[in-house]
């Protein structure tokens, strides 16, 4: 029962609160990985030598995160109060959605410059020549790959391992997101950070994209997903936002800059051209997952 409280208190606290504007703990958490960071790595070394630094590193991070909550756990205090507020620091369903209605805004006010400015505080790529169509893509990827990332893989790593479980999944999703990325730099140092976030979001990105098409076309959905998935890099994030495409039947990717590099990503998803009003379909879809979630916890747990 405690459990179950647990992942209510926290959905309600996200609701309620949103993310926390100074000190949220991943912010901080962020800050130490940089100062790690700039300890351990060492540009000279080799590919190997770098790989087995980063595979330290990431393995001594977790590990003094994962004993202090090892022996918390057992208290049952820990369990009623401290436990929640550590699940609603590491899941963002709120925060989410609010970014996506900060675009709209923009866009609805033609407003441009504004909208430019907001999409990219969700994502990846260079906005500075986005038109609105390409606002909205993006805005609609990051809402549909986010919903994994930031709501349901927590919740998931929450099922299955409490705190230690979604502890260890932001850990590891966060140093992805700043390790992770295939350049010069982060290649080799960043490659078990990256490994290890593949195989903790693998069965939530599924469960995820199911969820997506049941909820929406099923039918199309699924049939992006079967074809369209292998297409994107991420073996993850390709099936997630494949399926919430094809379920809102909205024709998403194409090409754009991602840290200055060009990228002709495919399209995909259905056919219909996204408009404004489909970045509030996207965020019902969330919310209607996070409803799904929840009210099979009630049914079976």
């Amino acid at each position: 029962m405690e459990f179950i409280i647990s992942i209510f208190i926290a959905v309600l606290l996200d609701l309620y609160f949103g993310e926390p504007k100074k000190w949220h703990p991943l912010v901080i958490f962020g800050n130490f990985a940089v100062f790690i960071e700039n300890i351990c790595f060492q540009t000279q070394l080799s590919a190997y030598l770098q790989k087995i630094i980063g595979f330290l590193v990431l393995s001594f991070i977790v590990i003094i995160f994962m004993i202090p909550l090892y022996y918390l756990q057992h208290f049952l205090w820990f369990n009623w109060i401290i436990s929640p507020v550590i699940l609603y620091f590491c899941i963002a369903a709120n925060s989410l959605k609010q970014h996506a209605i900060n675009v709209i805004y923009a866009l609805e006010k033609n407003d441009l410059t504004l909208a430019r400015k907001k999409v990219a505080m969700i994502v990846s790529r260079n906005c500075t020549n986005m038109n609105a169509l390409d606002i909205r893509r993006a805005t609609l990827e990051s809402v549909l790959e986010n919903g994994a990332d930031a709501v349901f893989a927590p919740l998931f790593w929450f099922i299955i391992g409490g705190s230690m479980g979604v502890v260890l999944y932001r850990v590891c999703n966060t140093l992805d997101a700043m390790w992770g990325y295939k350049n010069q730099r982060y290649l080799h140092f960043g490659w078990a950070s990256a490994r290890l976030d593949d195989l903790l979001n693998f069965i939530p990105a599924r469960l995820t994209a199911l969820s997506y098409l049941l909820l929406g076309n099923t039918k199309l959905g699924w049939r992006c997903w079967r074809l369209q998935a292998k297409l994107l890099d991420s073996p993850n994030a390709g099936v997630v936002m494949t399926s919430g495409a094809g379920s809102l039947n909205l024709k998403l990717g194409g090409a754009a800059f991602y840290h200055g590099l060009y990228k002709d990503k495919p399209f995909f998803g259905g056919d219909k051209l996204p408009e404004n009003s489909d970045i509030y379909r996207a965020n019902k879809l969330i919310n209607q997952t996070l409803i799904l979630w929840l009210s099979l916890l009630i049914i079976f747990l």
